[in-house]
């Protein structure tokens, strides 16, 4: 019996998790299509990729993560040329940091709609019809503060093929950037590991705790 209670708990937080990181996934990768084709780059937009449907961009997998474990996350990238930019290094490197940029607007969003929900609550009686609204809508802005500023944290790491990598190639010699980003195809298993031995978390938690509390 004990057991599902603790069922019940995780349901609800998935419940509040679920529009952060809909919205979180979503708008990142719009972020990088959008200023792929402001740079020239049209794939994204050819590829329908420039909507806010988070069924276009949901990865299945990406989401379950990062509701697992707050902290490994990823959608369906979307497609870049970079032989469309006048400098393909910087053009990556705008693209790359789109996506984060924007979980940091919308850490600000909803630490600003946390705001209104609370002056809000200030005249609402407790045990109201208002009130049990207002109560989870709280909740769920506050987790969007946290889940944005994890995903920008997380996205920022240079391991490719992260965000960060796209911004730490734009430094590299050429040739040295495309061995670098050629690891992109044991990523994975390095941020997993990075994961299970908990490095992961040492690296990510602190500037979100540290961020959060600026905002909160």
């Amino acid at each position: 019996m004990p057991m599902f209670p603790d069922i019940s708990r995780a349901i609800q937080e998935i419940a509040l998790l679920l529009v952060p990181v809909l919205m979180g996934v979503t708008f990142h990768e719009v972020a990088h299509g959008y200023v792929a084709n402001w740079l020239g780059d049209p794939t994204a937009r050819l590829a329908g990729r420039l909507t806010f449907n988070p069924i276009k961009h949901l990865d299945l997998f990406g989401a379950l993560a990062f509701l697992l474990t707050r902290m490994i996350g990823w959608a369906k990238p979307v497609p870049v040329d970079p032989r469309y930019f006048r400098d393909p290094a910087k053009g990556m490197m705008l693209v790359a940091l789109a996506g984060p940029a924007m979980n940091v607007l919308l850490a600000i969003f909803f630490a600003m709609a946390i705001r209104m929900v609370e002056y809000a609550a200030m005249g609402t009686l407790q045990g109201s019809a208002a009130y049990s609204i207002l109560e989870p809508l709280a909740y769920i802005c506050a987790a969007g503060v946290q889940v944005n500023l994890a995903l920008a944290v997380f996205n920022l790491i240079p391991v490719p093929p992260l965000d960060g990598s796209n911004v730490l190639a734009a430094f590299l010699p050429p040739r040295l950037a495309l061995r670098y980003m050629d690891l992109g195809r044991w990523g994975f298993f390095a941020l997993l590991l990075l994961a299970v031995t908990g490095i992961l978390g040492r690296i990510i938690l602190p500037p979100v705790r540290y961020f959060t509390q600026i905002l909160l």
